[in-house]
């Protein structure tokens, strides 16, 4: 008679050769993946990274670059502009190098991927120094007060910003803006917070905090004496003889 250990073996012997068989299918399907290669092409962000702080990008790269990467064919679709990036170190560059190689060392992907292509393989950009300069604030405004109002005074708060920008678009004689304030509705003293309108799209504020207040002193006009008509008296005028 057979033993038990034969018959665990030969018990249900066909349902068992056929899951070995589906394994076996299964396990070739994922080799045959694994070994068959396919390329894909990316349109990725280009990154700018560690650029010196006393200068400033005045025309900029191109935003993205295209990537031709080799893969298995299973692992292509998770392989996205989202899990690989190209940057660009500006670390060691100077004012006067303007054309920049884009390689391979650039781009992190991840493991068992390949890059076949990268272009642009180069890309253009300019650098500029970083300046400085305080400027003094000016409030922009229109129309007049309603009719028996004077405006004392019109006061900036504070009377001056510091900015920066590429040292081309820094010029003498500059001004910041606040926003148009409209006197025609205005009656009483009063501070009024703005906006700051800077002098080249260029430039920004050193402290992109700062408020600026335009304090209004505003005076009501007094009538002047004696200027009153004469009291009318009771009845008709008396008549002189």
């Amino acid at each position: 008679m057979p033993s038990n250990s034969q018959n665990l073996i030969t018990r249900n012997w066909g349902l068992k050769l056929a899951s070995l068989i589906l394994a076996m299918i299964i396990w070739l399907a994922f080799i045959g993946q694994e070994k068959n290669q396919a390329e894909k092409i990316l349109t990725v962000p280009l990154e700018i990274h560690n650029r010196p702080e006393q200068l400033l990008l005045v025309e900029t790269p191109p935003d993205y670059v295209n990537l031709t990467i080799r893969t298995s064919i299973r692992r292509l679709p998770d392989i996205t502009d989202q899990n690989v990036q190209v940057a660009l170190d500006l670390s060691n560059a100077t004012l006067d190098q303007t054309q920049y190689a884009l390689n391979h060392n650039m781009v992190s992907l991840p493991a068992g991927v390949e890059i076949r292509e990268l272009s642009p393989s180069m890309v253009t950009l300019k650098l500029e120094r970083r300046v400085e300069i305080l400027v003094p604030v000016v409030a922009d405004r229109f129309g007049e007060l309603p009719e028996g109002y004077n405006l004392v005074s019109l006061e900036c708060i504070p009377p001056e910003i510091m900015i920066y920008g590429p040292e081309s678009k820094i010029k003498d004689n500059m001004k910041a803006k606040t926003s148009l304030i409209d006197l025609s509705n205005k009656t009483e003293s009063q501070p009024i917070q703005t906006d700051l309108i800077l002098p080249d799209p260029d430039l920004r504020l050193v402290d992109s905090d700062t408020k600026v207040l335009v304090r209004l002193i505003i005076k009501k006009e007094e009538s002047e004496e004696g200027t009153q008509p004469p009291e009318k008296k009771d009845g008709p005028p008396v008549k002189k003889k």
